[in-house]
């Protein structure tokens, strides 16, 4: 699987007439990603978003559909396996049968994701295109102090307005980028998130362990 992750990296693509243009930044490969369809990004941002995934590409290589070649969205690495992740707008399109996807290498298995599948990821792909940006702009600039500090702040479910009160003494943005970064790695929840905007209503809790 150590070959899949040096080969891995995202194919060229020309951009399709018509088509609109994502670009985001990803914290998790400290580098740019792209995309031309909204369904794209937000497949990302669920990604992006789940602390099992340890890292991924996308447009990674071809994976095999009765018989027919067809470019994967994504390759995704998680903590004990790997897959292939195709939109089911693909399907649509093609008129295949999902039973009969697989890449080409025989690697990793193909995961299809549907449209519905989005939709109800919606509020928490939402949530994530406000919370990424506090991570990207303040790499750097958070205290090594400050998040196990709101670790033992969160222990028991805190609001972001109690959270920021209590931290009274940083910048608020900074704060807010090291509450972020711990519900990015997982060790911080935030269930709310799932089905309502982010304000400052919105409680956050410690985890002890990614489940």
């Amino acid at each position: 699987m150590a070959d899949t992750v040096q080969a891995c990296k995202p194919i060229a693509l020309g951009r399709p007439r018509g088509a609109h243009r994502f670009e985001g930044f990803s914290p998790k490969l400290a580098r740019r990603v792209m995309f031309y369809r909204r369904a794209l990004l937000e497949l990302w941002l669920l990604l992006e978003a789940n602390p099992k995934v340890i890292t991924f590409c996308e447009r990674p290589g071809y994976v095999l559909i009765n018989e027919d070649r067809h470019l994967a969205d994504f390759w995704v690495r998680y903590i004990d396996c790997e897959e292939f992740v195709v939109l089911s707008e693909l399907l649509r399109v093609s008129n295949v049968d999902p039973s009969q996807a697989r890449p080409d290498t025989g690697i990793a298995d193909v995961r299809f994701v549907t449209s519905a599948e989005l939709a109800a990821a919606r509020a928490w792909t939402d949530n994530w295109q406000r919370i990424l940006p506090y991570l990207v702009a303040n790499r750097g600039f958070v205290p090594a102090t400050l998040p196990p500090a709101i670790m033992q702040f969160v222990e028991a479910p805190r609001r972001l307005l109690d959270i920021e009160r209590e931290f009274l003494t940083s910048d608020p943005v900074i704060v807010r980028a090291a509450l972020f970064s711990l519900l990015h790695s997982g060790r911080v929840s935030a269930s709310a998130l799932q089905t309502q905007p982010l304000s400052l209503l919105t409680s956050f809790e410690a985890l002890e362990a990614i489940s």
